[in-house]
């Protein structure tokens, strides 16, 4: 086969049918060290190099990109270590708190101090009357209030993360000097909607939806089952007016 033979055989491969026989036998280059040698790419500096030594080139720049992804796993990993002692925490004395406001308290110093927060709030969602003025992040509201002020930000299971309006913003958070910017909600469930958790940041676009909402989720899943007894026994606690008294 002369020369001019080989080129135009040459000619007729197209570069799909070349990289695909070279996928089909990743050996092929086993033996051909002279032409591995003699092959060459263009290089980001301008010079040519071997094919091998663009093969440790990719090698590298993969390395560097799994240390890389490697380091960043770490990183969640510990951050999440430390959101799950914050909130283990928060638990265990919310669980232990024996009226709301002790339960409210609580929230309040762990949002603001533990994880840095600028606020926190449980909205309770009843008619009935308590026997103690709500404090710190505990505020009572009658539901159909609650309905007409939040919305459809009620209808959910899930954390809702955003900037919201205005006018939701000052429902959930009142009383307050620096206005909040952003803000996580969610509703809390059971069997019906009693209430719903928030915590806010006064920096505009702190919580979006992009946010992982997993350990918000485990505190409003506990004040869901612990807030509807509590309010139980706080209305039972109630004094109850005697009657007979009243009609003399």
């Amino acid at each position: 086969m002369t020369d001019q033979t080989v080129r135009k055989k040459a000619e007729e491969l197209t570069p799909e049918q070349v990289a695909d026989y070279l996928r089909a036998n990743p050996d092929f280059f086993v033996g051909q060290d002279e032409l591995l040698r003699s092959l060459t790419l263009p290089h980001d500096s301008g010079r040519a190099i071997s094919l091998v030594e663009r093969q440790v080139h990719l090698f590298r720049e993969q390395r560097d990109t799994l240390r890389r992804e490697l380091v960043e796993l770490v990183s969640i990993a510990r951050h999440n270590d430390r959101l799950f002692e914050k909130s283990k925490r928060l638990l265990m004395q919310v669980i232990e708190a024996r009226t709301l406001n002790d339960m409210a308290s609580a929230i309040d110093d762990s949002i603001r101090g533990d994880f840095g927060l600028d606020a926190a709030s449980v909205l309770l969602f009843t008619d009935q009357a308590l026997p103690e003025a709500s404090q710190g992040a505990l505020h009572v509201v009658a539901p159909d209030l609650a309905r007409e002020r939040l919305g459809a930000l009620l209808d959910g299971e899930r954390a809702v993360c955003g900037q919201f309006r205005e006018s939701e913003r000052a429902f959930l958070f009142p009383d307050r000097e620096e206005p909040i910017a952003s803000v996580a909600l969610v509703p809390l469930r059971n069997e019906h909607l009693v209430g719903v958790f928030a915590v806010g940041s006064c920096e505009p676009g702190y919580f979006d939806q992009s946010m992982g909402s997993l350990f918000l989720s485990y505190i409003s899943d506990t004040l869901s089952r612990l807030l509807p007894p509590m309010v139980q026994r706080h209305v039972s606690a109630a004094p109850v007016t005697d009657m007979s008294l009243e009609s003399r």
